[in-house]
């Protein structure tokens, strides 16, 4: 059974958001000093609460990696979206140079490009469209 293009992107697309999350997760879990700095930065959070945050916020990434490929629903599609926008973003505030958010452009661009091929909801009124 051959697959449809559309099939074809849809998957390629899933499994690049997987590895996006699945990846910067398993750093968030690690405690990868860079995202402590980066999180402290940010959010003025520091020490413990700082690694508590992260592998709080690592663990969500590991779930939107897994759901990724199993079940990517639009509401989760949206925070992937979002996060991924705030996590390239948070680079150039953070001190690094203003490439280091193009260089992260798909972060956000995938899941958005995922959300636009399960389409985008209409309202916010009937939310189990957001479950689809």
């Amino acid at each position: 059974m051959a697959w449809s293009n559309e099939k074809k992107i849809e998957w390629t697309l899933r499994v690049a958001l997987f590895g996006e999350f699945l990846g910067h997760g398993i750093f968030a879990l690690q405690l990868k000093q860079r995202f402590v700095e980066m999180l402290t930065t940010m959010t003025g959070i520091a020490g413990p609460a700082a690694g508590k945050l992260l592998m709080l916020i690592g663990g969500v990434d590991v779930i939107i990696a897994i759901l990724a490929l199993v079940y990517p629903f639009r509401l989760m599609l949206m925070w992937a979206t979002l996060w991924g926008f705030m996590t390239a973003l948070a680079r150039p505030v953070a001190g690094d140079p203003i490439w280091d958010f193009v260089e992260r452009w798909p972060n956000w661009g995938v899941p958005l490009a995922l959300l636009f091929t399960r389409g985008i909801p209409k309202s916010l009124k009937n939310w189990k469209e957001l479950f689809r």
